[in-house]
């Protein structure tokens, strides 16, 4: 054999290798299994980091140091009952409950402007009932996905006609949502609103040229409340340089900075955060990035952008795939949501985007956000289950629990005939 085919028949036992193993890709768990691994991931990162950053700040308030922590995890657990239970729902469920969802988070939101609502850090967004605390927002951003998925993909054929795609999912139930959180003066979950309106329109083909139209009302609005503010233009300031007085307004994201340049390329080491101690506000929320930045370095912070990206080309495979057009606006408007809030929360500590004060999903302190994002990843992983073979696939494969039970009867025997 010459030692040019023998070259050959090894370049073609690669490519057939390479072809079989990219062939995996095209399975019809592959979307589901996806989805499983980046939300587990990004949840056990998120309570690793919380623990470490949130240290010092509970032990500052008279508390155990693991208090925010064990909170943090109470709230996982929880999510995860809801992102369990909402993976076994189905799709036809799931478009009954996108009106009821999306009517609950607007009564909520209107409650927060009663007795029962309360400020903090002065936007009135939270709700207490008893011991509970509830930002009904996270609701409404739910419930806006599912009802612009339900309402844009009855309305398909009619979709060429502004009238159509302005009512009633812009007006009444959009308008009517964003300002209800409007009255709450809480302007960086009206971008998300805003961005999930405008990602659900997108997915639906609505053409581009209306989105100036709609679009232009929201912007006006968001000059609107900058501009009468004066904390959002003190962000403002600070964002463009005219203010860099670091015991001013301008202390949390100059402190951010410097955790992220303390931890240089490789870090300072898990829990080796220095502006942890007092020095940088939000430790645990707003700014986990930058402490994840300080303690991980360049490759902690890649991490987290990686896995941001692995849950939207998640959504993306579902979004191609997938032949329900409910789904498919759904899937888009929850892709949105989380993917914007990431790049608004990270853009803000890298100084890219002035500090608006949204949590990065998943990874940073708060229940809220946490079991509401769990919940939509549930519904993403309730889709991808709807996928063709999906669910037959899931269903012929046994369980690790089941596997594990297996195997307990032919140790049994065996040790009886060894005698052991």
């Amino acid at each position: 054999m010459s030692s040019a085919t023998a070259t050959a028949r090894s370049e073609t036992r690669s490519t057939g290798r390479l072809s079989s193993w990219l062939s995996r890709f095209d399975s019809p768990v592959t979307t589901y299994y996806l989805l499983v691994c980046v939300t587990a991931a990004l949840v056990v990162f998120g309570l690793i980091m919380v623990l470490s950053a949130s240290s010092i700040v509970s032990i500052g308030n008279n508390s155990s140091a693991y208090a925010i922590f064990l909170k943090q995890a109470a709230f996982a657990l929880v999510g995860l009952v809801a992102l369990v239970v909402a993976s076994r729902l189905s799709v036809p469920t799931w478009k009954k409950l996108a009106l009821p969802v999306l009517l609950s988070g607007m009564v909520l939101q209107l409650l927060v402007l009663t007795p029962l609502g309360y400020e903090v850090k002065g936007n009135q967004n939270w709700l207490k009932l008893g011991p509970i605390t509830v930002q009904p927002s996270e609701v409404i951003k739910l419930g806006l996905v599912l009802s612009g998925g339900l309402i844009l993909s009855a309305k398909r054929k009619s979709l060429h006609s502004f009238s159509h795609v302005l009512v009633p999912y812009l007006v009444p139930l959009a308008a009517f949502s964003i300002g209800a959180v409007i009255l709450g003066h809480d302007l960086g979950t009206v971008m998300i609103l805003g961005a999930i309106v405008a990602g659900v329109l997108f997915a639906a083909g609505i053409p581009l040229r209306w989105f100036g139209f709609a679009g232009a009302p929201f912007i006006a609005m968001a000059v609107a409340f900058v501009v009468t503010s004066p904390n959002r233009l003190g962000r403002f300031d600070v964002w463009l340089g005219r203010d860099t007085n670091e015991f001013g307004a301008a202390r949390q994201p100059i402190h951010g900075r410097y955790a992220l340049a303390d931890g240089g390329w490789f870090g300072l080491g898990l829990g080796a955060s220095r502006e942890k101690w007092g020095l940088l506000s939000e430790p645990h929320n707003d700014f986990i990035f930058a402490i994840i930045g300080e303690e991980l370095g360049l490759p902690g912070t890649l991490a987290v952008l990686l896995l941001f990206a692995g849950l939207a080309l998640a959504c993306y495979r579902l979004v191609t795939r997938t032949d329900d057009f409910f789904v498919r606006i759904a899937t888009a408007g929850i892709m949105t949501w989380i993917v914007v809030q990431a790049l608004i929360n990270i853009g803000a500590v890298i100084n890219l985007l002035p500090v608006i004060g949204v949590p990065l999903p998943l990874v940073s302190s708060g229940g809220s956000s946490l079991i509401t994002t769990m919940l939509a990843l549930g519904i993403l992983m309730s889709f991808a289950r709807s996928e063709p073979g999906c669910a037959a696939a899931l269903s012929a494969r046994p369980s690790a629990l089941r596997r594990s039970l297996a195997v307990i009867p032919s140790v049994a025997a065996r040790s009886r005939r060894t005698g052991r």
